[in-house]
């Protein structure tokens, strides 16, 4: 290990010049005079002393196990939960307990420390105002959320982050960083959440907590801020506690006990007791120090203060030199906790961290929101800087809109639904967290996405499936909408002073950021069991769709089947059992298939249809629409098409739509052209054919797939299209798919469309032993490309770590038991993992997993994400367009 003590030497001496010179300069109290009242004005408010955070792991580290002993040592639940028994508190589903992992993200609330009975200690509260005591010293409201660690999962995953305002990413001491930890990791840097780790399961055999310090530097990229190292009886016998590099103790638990009974060692004490424990302690604290100087100014003040005394600084002054450099959410600083949650062993000191280390609501940045394509935040909306050049936002305000004065005035509350459930007893639950101001009971809640508005007549605060009824939920907090009938994942809801019905203009159009859904790439058919649950069966689909917006709902229109599209194998065997056995529809599933798509290879001929209800004797309805659909690769610069046409971009293909005879309010350019009538605007014609394109992209011309890297123009002609009064938003909408669907036959028939398969991005991690094998395989049975392959050897670390500017070698990481020498050392007596990326076809990775593991004796493991559609050709498309033309 290499000590950076040389670079804070030389920090040390500048400063030391400066005061010398200017002796009143203090860096240290400069900085925090700006940031800190003092006194009686500094005060820590519910929302200061609330922590969103969720659990993120690969699966199987540990999430919910340690999810369970911290609702334990909370005092939430009096008997801790096991997850091979099926009692844990948040896997309540049957389907979960049955197969023992985490499917669906729980949200729970508790409170660490426990709250105590009588009224808290004034004194408390001052200590730790004035930097004196840790802020784990007070009780803080919990909201955690437990996620999925399966692939299949990612979208529970991803929409959980965008609520949180911190994470826990518990590793497994045995397996290290594994390919699904970097996944989640890059999620949650995505959206700059602040994280520390926990590496977990250091009582199992083959457990190396020196090596997992080092994979968290190269492969989560960021320097490695060890705060605890584990505690072997000995040196080399049971793990029994941890080494805390903050307190300069160890923390020693009762063996076979639950956790609670805990027996605090002071360094003194240890040296005694453990010689080699408290020298490598020693060696942390000075690491420590030295890690953070790199990160937080404010430390090399504070080791001057200090005397130059490692050891000499407060546990205190290192955690707030450590929230600090978290703050950015860069990921930069990695704090490392150490325990074994099965073994109850180092899950206190972690929600201590939690409290300590991770930010407030009030902390984190404002809440990005955007009305139409302007972008912003929240503050700045209601503050009229978002939209100051906007004639929406002028100082007499547009008829129907409202000035900022007056928004202010009007907006009460503002929230995004990330999750809804169908409970059994209590009905839909629309999982929320407000962003500003507060959500209350019996409040009318509009919903932007939706343009609909209905009444929150019952909140909760959740602990995973049980629940209890408040009247208020305030900003930063997290809570429950009972009985909602409309309310979907990635919805923003609003609330307005007087209950207002609809907002005014432009509150009606505000949305938080909406989450993302990735493209399904399963597929299968369902079927009601008769005709007269065909009905039942839609309904309970529809709710199953509002639960997990990753799956989608279909129909063939050839054969009249429903098909359900989701984002794995396990994703839609889930999505049967809470069909079939929970919401109790009577229906049954067909066998999964690959969602394959359809592209052009030429462009067609314009296409005109003239969409006419009355010739079927339905109610009026006539509109016309002109079609040219080609491949999207011909497609020109952004710049090179009708600026006042409008441009739709969805699922790879892009929709455009334009009328050459008006201008962009819809009147015509020259006197010759005719209006459009006044019941439709330019802007609801122009939606009514992008949605009847969309419609006529979803099903290709021959072999009925969904259509992607297609480029559909429709033209709009008011003197050709347009029939008076008889022209509705739907006679539009009908017309364009006609028009579309023409165009797309006409290069079919031409023989002008292919196949389009998915290509997946796979990571595998097996044992050295196995890559030879497993590279065979999958780059000539399976048809697979080899990206670039991983190992823990030292020079290959290296390699890796200077593309992220970080030198293993400078990673300081403790020696682990019948470690020698240097970590080379290391991998030749442990048979380490290795991982191999590459790019495969979903095809060749069906049922994979069964094979891998037959391969690795069951060691191996492996993630896998969408990475792009590509053209089939030869052999390959052949045999698939023989395969469905048999099935047919």
């Amino acid at each position: 290990m290499i000590f950076r003590h040389g670079l804070l030497q030389r920090h040390s001496c500048a400063i030391r010049s400066l005061k010398a010179t200017k002796p009143w300069i203090s860096p240290l109290r400069c900085r925090f005079a700006s940031q800190l009242p003092s006194g009686d004005e500094q005060t820590l408010s519910d929302t200061d002393r609330t922590r969103n955070i969720g659990i993120i792991a690969h699966i199987d580290a540990g999430k919910t196990t340690t999810t369970e002993r911290m609702l334990y040592y909370s005092g939430h639940t009096r008997r801790i939960g096991d997850v091979d028994e099926g009692s844990t508190v948040t896997d309540f589903l049957p389907a979960e307990r049955a197969r023992g992992i985490t499917i669906q993200s729980a949200a729970i609330t508790f409170n660490w420390p426990p709250q105590p009975d009588s009224a808290e200690d004034s004194t408390i509260l001052e200590a730790v105002q004035k930097h004196q005591r840790p802020r784990s010293a007070l009780s803080h409201r919990i909201n955690l959320i437990d996620t999925p660690g399966h692939a299949d999962f990612t979208f529970e995953v991803r929409r959980s982050l965008r609520i949180l305002d911190g994470a826990v990413c518990v590793l497994d001491g045995v397996a290290g960083v594994e390919a699904q930890t970097e996944q989640v990791w890059n999620q949650a840097a995505e959206w700059r959440i602040p994280r520390i780790a926990y590496v977990n399961k250091l009582d199992r055999d083959g457990a190396v907590f020196g090596q997992t310090v080092r994979e968290i530097g190269v492969r989560l990229g960021g320097w490695p801020a060890v705060c605890q190292i584990p505690w072997f009886e000995g040196g080399r016998g049971g793990f029994c506690g941890v080494a805390d590099v903050l307190t300069l103790s160890g923390l020693k638990y009762e063996p076979g006990g639950d956790g609670k009974s805990i027996t605090r060692l002071s360094l003194e004490q240890l040296e005694s007791a453990e010689p080699t424990l408290a020298a490598e302690l020693k060696k942390a604290r000075i690491a420590l120090v030295e890690i953070l100087s790199e990160h937080d100014e404010n430390m090399i003040e504070i080791f001057l203060e200090a005397e130059e005394d490692h050891l000499a600084i407060t546990s205190t002054q290192l955690l707030d030199s450590m929230r600090r450099s978290l703050m950015s959410g860069s990921g930069k600083l990695i704090p490392v906790f150490a325990g074994a949650s099965f073994r109850n062993i180092g899950i206190q000191p972690l929600l201590d961290a939690v409290n300590d280390l991770l930010p407030s609501p009030l902390e984190r940045p404002q809440a990005e929101v955007s009305i139409g394509e302007t972008t912003g935040t929240l503050s700045e909306l209601l503050e009229g800087k978002m939209l100051a050049n906007k004639s929406s936002l002028s100082k007499q305000g547009k008829k129907g809109e409202t000035t900022v004065p007056a928004m202010q005035k009007t907006l009460k509350g503002c929230a995004l639904a990330f999750k809804v459930v169908n409970d059994p007893r209590k009905g839909v639950l629309v999982y929320i967290r407000v962003y500003s101001g507060t959500i209350d009971r019996n409040a009318l809640l509009f919903n932007t996405n939706l343009k609909q508005s209905e009444r929150a007549t019952t909140l909760f605060r959740m602990y995973a499936n049980q629940s209890v009824p408040v009247d208020t939920i305030e900003a930063g907090q997290i809570g429950v909408i009972a009985g909602s009938k409309f309310a979907r994942t990635g919805d923003t809801l609003i609330s307005c002073y007087g209950n207002r019905t609809t907002p005014p203009q432009p509150l009606d159009r505000l949305q938080l950021r909406p989450i993302q859904v990735p493209p399904p790439v399963f597929f299968a058919s369902i079927e009601p069991n008769s005709l007269k649950d065909e009905r039942d069966m839609h309904d309970k689909l529809n709710l199953l769709l509002r639960e997990d917006p990753s799956l989608h709902v279909s129909q063939d229109e050839d054969t009249g089947q429903t098909l359900l599209s989701g984002m794995g194998e396990l994703h839609l065997e889930i999505a049967r059992d809470r069909l079939v056995g929970d919401l109790k529809a009577h229906a049954n599933m067909g066998k999964i298939a690959i969602g394959y798509r359809e592209t052009l290879t030429q462009a067609s001929s314009p296409n005109t249809k003239i969409f006419d209800s009355s010739a079927r004797g339905d109610a009026k309805g006539k509109a016309g629409c002109t079609a040219k659909v080609e491949p999207l690769a011909h497609e020109a610069h952004e710049g090179d098409y009708d600026e006042n046409a409008l441009r739709h971009e969805q699922d790879g293909n892009v929709v455009i739509v334009t009328a050459p005879s008006l201008d962009k309010k819809g009147r015509p350019l020259s006197d010759d052209a005719i209006s459009l009538p006044g019941h439709l605007s330019l802007n609801e014609v122009q939606s009514a054919f992008t949605n009847g394109a969309l419609a006529a992209l979803a099903r290709g011309p021959a072999y009925s797939y969904p259509l992607r890297g297609v480029k559909a123009t429709l033209i709009i002609d008011p003197a050709k299209h347009i029939f008076g009064g008889d022209t509705s938003y739907s006679a539009l909408t009908a017309a364009a798919r006609l028009a579309t669907i023409s165009a797309f036959r006409e290069v079919s028939s031409a023989g002008a469309s292919a196949l389009m398969e998915p290509v997946m991005n796979v990571d595998i991690s097996v044992d050295d032993a196995s890559i030879g094998n497993i590279i065979q395989d999958i780059s000539s049975s399976r048809g697979g490309q080899i990206v670039s392959l991983g190992d823990n050897e030292e020079a290959e670390a290296n390699e890796q770590a200077t593309a992220l500017e970080i030198d293993v070698n400078r990673i300081y990481a403790p020696k682990d038991p019948f470690e020698f020498g240097t970590s080379a050392t290391l991998d030749q007596q442990i048979n380490k993992q290795r991982s191999i990326k590459a790019k495969v076809p979903l095809k060749e990775m069906v049922g994979y997993l069964k094979h891998l593991r037959s391969m690795t004796g069951g060691r191996g493991t492996f993630t896998m994400s969408v990475d792009r559609f590509e053209r089939m050709t030869g052999q390959r498309e052949k045999a698939l367009i023989a395969e469905l033309r048999g099935g047919a």
